[in-house]
């Protein structure tokens, strides 16, 4: 079969971060309509980041653009620093009808609010996360703490192994201090021991560093990531169960700061926005944000057979 030429623009940028070469990688394919899904699979195997995002036309006029995201190994249905990093280009290229801020991102969980707010330190992109769901606590710590090279004393005591999502979900393991947290280890094997008959959760240990503030990695080798610099969609229902538990005050209005990917050499800072009625733990409005610096921007040339 004769092959095609591929020459789609592409971007990497990094999420997460006022600092090039830190935060979250991102690779962004634009106007690829055309490109079968099993080719944008192998292109994000090529770019072997974390995720990259596939931008296509949307299905609906009034939204700004379909994303479709592929971690090296599977298509996700929804990721943060996609979502925002993704949003971030589509501004910065001038590819949002009137040049506006607030938009519409088609994704595999549905409709994604993202919105875009000038600074002193340029454009930050925050993402509304879809509604948030509580789901089991894992009761057997010593197992859990096991299979990421940790001891059951180096959990937070008292406080439960909390799964949460807000369209992906995520085991969060509450840890003593920052150097614990340090100290986890990413094993596939272990992990997969650790929840027999079953995939195991992405597992996010984290502890608190302050009374805003968060130290936190993410684990998702059986999906292909051994760490993620940078976690959006999993950084939103890490708040909310900081809050749940006590970790961070509770008010109407809650701030949060989560430092993530430190120990793989790529600081990245993600700010989590939580909204609460009167009463309950679910924060009736869940935004994550944050700075994205541009690396390489050039065209994908490649052949689809």
């Amino acid at each position: 079969m004769k092959e095609k030429t591929l020459g789609y623009p592409i971007h990497i940028v990094d999420v997460f971060t006022d600092k090039p070469l830190a935060g979250n990688q991102l690779a962004v394919v634009l106007d690829a309509g055309e490109i079968a899904p099993e080719i944008m699979q192998r292109i994000a195997r090529e770019m072997n980041f974390s995720e990259t995002a596939v931008v296509m036309p949307p299905s609906q006029r009034e939204h700004a653009a379909r994303v479709r995201i592929f971690t090296p190994a599977t298509e996700l249905p929804y990721a943060g620093h996609p979502t925002v990093g993704t949003a971030w280009v589509l501004a910065t290229q001038g590819l949002i009808a009137g040049g506006g801020l607030q938009f519409t991102l088609e994704e595999g969980v549905g409709p994604v609010a993202v919105r875009g707010e000038r600074g002193p330190d340029g454009l930050t992109f925050w993402m509304t996360h879809p509604p948030l769901t509580f789901g089991d606590v894992i009761t057997d710590r010593g197992r859990i703490a096991a299979a990421i090279g940790l001891d059951e004393k180096d959990l937070l005591p008292d406080v439960p192994l909390q799964v949460a999502s807000t369209g992906y979900e995520f085991l969060y393991i509450p840890l003593r201090d920052a150097q614990a947290v340090d100290a986890a280890i990413s094993d596939k094997a272990g992990l997969i021991g650790a929840f027999p008959g079953r995939e195991p959760f992405p597992v996010f240990p984290f502890a608190a560093v302050g009374a805003d503030r968060l130290y936190s990695r993410m684990f998702a080798p059986v999906i292909g990531l051994e760490e993620d610099p940078a976690t959006g969609s999993g950084s939103g229902p890490l708040g909310a169960v900081a809050v749940k538990y006590g970790l961070v005050p509770r008010s109407r209005r809650v701030s949060i700061t989560s430092e993530q990917g430190t120990k793989m050499g790529r600081r990245s800072i993600i700010n989590i926005r939580l909204e609460y009625d009167a009463d309950g733990d679910i924060p009736t409005r869940i935004e994550v944000g944050g700075a994205v610096m541009p690396v390489v921007s050039g065209t994908l040339v490649g052949a689809d057979a």
